[in-house]
């Protein structure tokens, strides 16, 4: 039994799992009360002197609030309260769990006889193991209400601190020693590690908080839900990645199908862009080889009809002159016929025309 109890006492369970943050944060107040102020965005003067855990009935269960690990209602030297939760596995609906938590810790603060001026501002902190915000390598988030256009106007009442684990290294905040201290040990403490590092186990609450995570503090039947919680998440994970791809391969699916039916759109509009401009050239070609090809038709027979008419008008007046000068000479109308191949008659008219 006691190589039992040594051989649990060589490792340290890992603090982000559902059932070790509750054994250090969950029933050790003073735990609790250091890590918040080390972590909080408290002004100069202000930290959390106590604080209590919050019942089941004040921030009620609903489909969202998985994971969730520690509900508190803490007060600092100025009365102000606040929510502390552990998120390890992130969702796309986790803000609105947020929200809707704070929410409800705001409004159960009050009675309906009571007045709204008594309630108390809420904070939120959560901490993730999983990266949500890729727009920045800031590691660190604080949200309050604040005026779109003087973000210096802030509504009090509801803020949010979201810290994503895996982005924190100690460099990034190096003028807050316990805050780094705490983030440290929420991220190296683990099932890897045998030995607390000197930096700290020099702190007592650093130190308290790592006893409590030793692997030979808990049942055998708590140690079997330690590793049913991962499972959880891991199975968790695995849905997300399968619904992911499956969603993604329809996605491309779908995406081809109507990209398939746009560019067919686009291109045969261009087509007939492209086949009109083609056919008006080609078209344009063809009047013009046909118009020249009329055009010298239709010019052949002009010029073979007026032609005609100029010739016909040039041999009649050259019958005309020699007509004339027949007369002229005295020959009479049978010689006359002869020499021209006139007919009698025809040469009657010529004279007649001339008044010879």
């Amino acid at each position: 039994m006691k190589s039992k109890k040594n051989k649990k006492m060589s490792r340290y369970l890992d603090p982000k799992n559902d059932l070790v943050f509750k054994r250090v944060f969950g029933e050790n107040p003073d735990l609790l009360i250091n890590f918040l102020n080390a972590l909080m965005p408290f002004e100069t003067g202000r930290h959390i002197v106590s604080l209590e855990y919050l019942s089941p009935e004040m921030v009620p269960e609903n489909p969202g609030k998985k994971h969730s690990i520690v509900d508190v209602r803490c007060k600092d030297n100025y009365k102000r309260q606040f929510i502390i939760e552990m998120q390890i596995y992130w969702t796309d609906a986790f803000y609105n769990r947020v929200v809707f938590n704070a929410g409800k810790a705001f409004v159960r603060q009050l009675d309906c006889a009571e007045n709204f001026d008594l309630l108390q501002p809420v904070y939120t902190l959560a901490i993730l193991d999983e990266n949500f915000d890729h727009k920045t390598e800031n590691f660190y988030h604080h949200y309050q209400i604040v005026n779109k256009e003087n973000t210096n106007e802030i509504i009090p009442g509801l803020e949010f601190v979201l810290i994503e684990l895996r982005k924190f290294h100690p460099e990034t905040i190096a003028d807050r020693k316990l805050a780094i201290l705490w983030l440290r040990f929420l991220k190296e403490v683990g099932e890897k590690m045998k030995k607390l590092p000197p930096e700290m186990e020099e702190n007592e609450f650093i130190r308290k908080a790592a006893e409590i995570c030793e692997e030979a503090a808990f049942t055998d039947g708590q140690l079997l839900a330690y590793d049913k919680y991962w499972d959880t998440i891991r199975v968790e994970k695995t849905f997300k990645t399968t619904f992911l791809e499956e969603g993604m391969q329809k996605g491309l699916k779908k995406g081809l199908k109507k990209g398939l039916k746009k560019g067919e759109v686009i291109g045969l509009k261009k087509g007939l862009k492209k086949g009109l401009e083609k056919g008006l050239e080609k078209g344009e070609t063809i009047g013009l080889k046909k118009g020249l090809k009329k055009g010298e038709t239709i010019g052949l027979k002009k010029g073979e009809t007026i032609g005609l008419k100029k010739g016909e008008a040039k041999l009649k007046a050259k019958e005309e002159e020699i007509v004339i000068n027949c007369y002229k000479n005295g020959l009479p109308l049978e010689t006359i016929a002869k020499v021209t191949g006139l007919s009698p008659a025809k040469i009657l008219e010529i004279a007649k025309q001339q008044d010879l």
